[in-house]
């Protein structure tokens, strides 16, 4: 358990509903074993509370909050400032209290996108550069549409996306539009249903991504990819899944590294929090054990 005192710092989590969470447990660990004195909370709130809540940031002096649902997409009209991958992605996940040259919070509050962050932070600890690359993303929900535009205002190339012609299919399309106006990035939009133009592209492509649920309970047994031959040689291969630890196409990939197409396979499970938490060795595999259980 963290030792609070008069000195800890506050970070909340505003959702609605919210008593579900782990966040408060898994962060609260983080800090502990990074000897970080500070704590997170869960609040209770709606779009209705979400204005008086935004402001209690500032009269408290927190270090700031992180969002969800349904508030994601409302709190930049309580904000002074917003990210520009944040106002492309159309949603704030985390709120900083900006801090001034003596670290104190200021009360000015920034409205960022994490999720796109940790993805590729954790490629460039792999010693991965991007930059110039062309790449295959599959998915155009949240953490796919976060993953496409970061990595179009860091100096990606190409994205080619891919998802199945669902209700989700027009908010992909209205992303690539976004990230051709307002990027060097080309992003293109494609039906998944479409194989042979999906392999194409993956043999034309630097680096794959598989940013949907398929490969997580209850589709744990299913994969985007019908065969490893998609993969082709020095492909890097990343998913956002965190569980199971190696998912279908995971190991599809691993067979074609076997059959010596030299295919770079990169976990990414645990995707976001590890980035944000900068978990020692000791609270990692704490964290891992708790996370699998």
């Amino acid at each position: 358990m963290p030792n609070i005192t008069g000195h800890t710092e506050l970070v909340g989590l505003m959702a609605y509903p919210i008593r579900h969470t782990q966040s408060p447990t898994t962060h609260n660990l983080a800090y502990d074993k990074n000897g970080d004195d500070v704590i997170q909370l869960a609040f209770e709130v709606d779009n209705d509370s979400l204005k008086d809540a935004v402001q209690s940031i500032r009269a408290l002096k927190m270090l700031g909050s992180n969002i969800s649902m349904p508030n994601k997409t409302v709190v930049h009209k309580y904000l002074d400032e917003v990210d520009e991958a944040a106002k492309l992605c159309g949603a704030i996940n985390t709120v900083v209290n900006l801090r001034d040259e003596n670290g104190q919070v200021t009360g000015k509050l920034k409205g960022y996108n994490t999720d796109g962050m940790g993805y590729w932070q954790a490629l460039t600890e792999e010693g991965i550069d991007f930059k110039g690359m062309k790449m295959v993303l599959i998915g155009t929900g949240g953490a796919a549409t976060a993953i496409a535009v970061r990595g179009a205002l860091d100096g990606v190339a190409e994205i080619e996306i891919f998802n199945i012609k669902d209700k989700f299919y027009s908010r992909g399309e209205e992303i690539v539009d976004l990230i051709n106006k307002n990027t060097n990035c080309k992003a293109t939009m494609n039906d998944l249903a479409d194989k042979d133009l999906l392999k194409e592209k993956m043999h034309a492509a630097d680096l794959f991504c598989d940013a949907t649920g398929v490969g997580m309970h209850p589709l744990e047994d299913l994969s985007n990819i019908p065969d490893p031959s998609f993969f082709k040689k020095d492909l890097i291969v990343t998913d956002t899944v965190y569980a199971p630890r190696e998912t279908v196409m995971m190991k599809q990939a691993k067979e074609a590294r076997e059959n010596g197409q030299q295919v770079l396979v990169v976990r990414m499970n645990k995707n976001k929090k590890f980035q944000k938490e900068q978990l020692s060795k000791e609270g990692y595999e704490e964290f891992e054990e708790f996370f699998n259980k």
